[in-house]
């Protein structure tokens, strides 16, 4: 068994996971993701098709790695960017059946794309994840970025999106891409109320 230490993302770039009771500015760097993308109400069978898909792939992945004795690291946690098509920022204000989304588990970019491969096609012959197929390995930076700890149920977020807003304005900035959402918090087992969620919006200058 290897005796390298576990790789944990969170801890190496506990930064980019600050959880701040007030809104601040963050830089986050390129990142490699698992990643699975749909359209529609979140809960919804697609979602949780593909959610059920992005988990599969990524405890097989890690697991088959652990058995082979490569390189172990922590599964990330899920996270989720969320747009609408069009240029409206505001998507919570649009029906949720229009909503887009990625779901995301960060992951060390030891993975290759052929253990990904291998994983979706170990699942779909066991009939556990009949989507496994459409999960992808992706990077991608987000830079500078508004960040804030969001504790509540998720329709309550628009409180703390505008002091995100709020801040970036102050700060001569303005809201640049995608909602981004870290979930500390597993909805199955927490109350609404308690919920713990990051949310995280890329910033650019005002204007540009």
């Amino acid at each position: 068994m290897t005796t390298n230490a576990k790789i944990d993302l969170c801890r190496r770039h506990k930064d980019e996971y600050a959880t701040p009771k007030d809104p601040v500015l963050v830089t986050v760097g390129e990142g490699t993701y698992l990643t699975v993308s749909g359209r529609g109400e979140p809960g919804g069978p697609e979602f949780t098709d593909r959610i059920g898909a992005l988990y599969g792939v990524a405890y097989t992945v890690k697991m088959t790695r652990k058995f082979a004795s490569l390189q172990d690291y922590v599964v990330g946690k899920l996270e989720g960017q969320w747009w609408v098509d069009g240029s409206c920022q505001d998507f919570a204000r649009v029906p949720r059946d229009q909503w887009n989304w990625r779901l995301m588990i960060r992951t060390p970019e030891i993975v290759t794309p052929n253990e990904l491969r291998q994983a979706a096609t170990t699942l779909i012959g066991k009939g556990k994840a009949p989507s496994a197929d459409q999960v992808k390995l992706e990077s991608f930076t987000e830079g500078l970025c508004v960040q804030m700890l969001h504790v509540g149920p998720y329709d309550r977020e628009i409180e703390t999106i505008a002091r995100m807003k709020a801040l970036a304005a102050e700060k001569g900035l303005e809201f640049h891409g995608r909602h981004h959402e870290i979930y500390l918090s597993d909805p199955r087992r927490v109350a609404p109320e308690r919920l713990k969620t990051i949310l995280r919006i890329p910033v650019l200058k005002a204007g540009r």
